[in-house]
């Protein structure tokens, strides 16, 4: 395995022969994936303020969003890229791959005992009244990290009924109608409001602001740039236990801020995930907690601990079926393909077009 210099040195490039690829096949699947932008416009800000995942009030922008940037994208096996296209340094926001972070992050909070059993209630070490009620009392971390927490309540001013009943079967799409809530663990649900309870919990934890423990724990020792940023909401603003006022970040870009970061620096936290963990020499999570981030919940064969995952081959036929996913809406997805070695990275690809471009990298091979 290679691994990249870091930022800014270029990445570490070969010809695709010398890592097993048909070079015309893969210029073909480049140029499929540089032809299928996302039908998202480059404005944002208007493209949710006018309503693409659910209609007003519900859909008030709190953080900030910022013009999209190009289709781009890179291919990398065994920690070579041997593709690119577009502006591989191009910082725009992430949206739901911002969740897949927010593992990362409670994987080390895991690591540092600050987590000590996920499956204990997250109100046994979390007292911020986010827990007390009895819907609440018995989540889990568990339950919040595989979708199944049925969290109810109102954070940061958005309840978490608007994403109550949502459908992902059409991306961007709110909720197709209330319904009543379950236990916790019983009922799976891909709601933002309760990633973004999470990750206040996790900042209740480490008790420092998210991207700073980002910065120092995972991008700084795989060489990642500064170039990225993690925005909260202007409605995010919490006290800590020692008296200090810091921001709650986002699981994602829903109602604005989240990660915006570029494909390189994505790349390269795909290939940490790809090592288990590990870069070069030194251990920067648990082997043990991507064992758990990868297997199948109970609930959706689909999902793990907020990755996407492949293990019946439903999502996407042509990858593997160790394959995981970090995906976000607008044509974003970091594809880690541990069998193949594969770390890609698409930027604004239309959606549609995702299974395609995999199954022609798949088809190089």
């Amino acid at each position: 395995m290679t691994l990249p210099a870091a930022h800014p040195a270029p990445w570490p490039e070969a010809a695709p022969a010398a890592l097993g690829f048909d070079a015309a096949k893969l210029a073909e699947a480049v140029a499929f994936a540089a032809a299928h932008e996302t039908p998202w416009p480059h404005d944002l800000a208007g493209h949710i303020g006018r309503g693409a995942f659910e209609p007003p009030p519900d859909n008030e922008v709190l953080g900030p969003l910022w013009p999209r940037g190009a289709p781009g994208g890179l291919v990398t096996r065994h920690g070579v890229m041997v593709a690119r296209w577009g502006d591989t340094r191009e910082v725009s926001q992430t949206f739901s791959v911002a969740k897949s972070y927010l593992s990362l992050l409670t994987g080390l909070a895991f690591a540092d005992g600050l987590i000590p059993d996920i499956d204990r209630p997250v109100r046994e070490s979390v007292d911020d009244g986010g827990f007390d009620s009895a819907q609440n009392a018995p989540i889990t971390w568990r339950h919040l990290l595989t979708n199944t927490s049925e969290w109810e309540g109102t954070l940061f001013g958005k309840a978490d009924s608007i994403d109550r009943g949502r459908n992902l079967g059409v991306e961007g799409q709110g909720k197709k109608g209330q319904r009543a809530l379950a236990a916790p663990g019983t009922h799976w649900e891909y709601n933002d409001v309760r990633v973004n309870r999470l990750s206040l919990a996790l900042l209740r934890r480490f008790g420092r602001p998210l991207p700073e423990v980002f910065r120092e724990r995972i991008l700084a020792p795989i060489g990642g740039s500064a170039d990225w940023r993690w925005d909260g909401y202007r409605t995010s603003w919490v006290e800590l236990a020692d008296g200090r006022r810091v921001q709650s970040v986002p699981g994602g870009t829903h109602w604005g801020g989240g990660i915006s970061i570029h494909a390189e620096d994505q790349a390269r936290i795909g290939l940490l995930a790809l090592n288990r963990g590990a870069w070069g020499g030194q251990r920067i999570l648990p082997e043990s907690w991507f064992d758990l981030s990868t297997t199948p919940c109970a609930l959706n064969p689909h999902y793990g601990f907020l990755w996407w995952l492949n293990s019946d081959g439903a999502r996407y036929p042509a990858a593997g079926r160790d394959a995981f996913f970090a995906s976000g809406a607008g044509g974003n997805l970091t594809w880690v393909e541990p069998s193949r070695g594969i770390v890609a990275v698409l930027r604004w690809t239309d959606p549609a077009a995702m299974g395609g471009i995999i199954a022609r990298v798949i088809g190089a091979l």
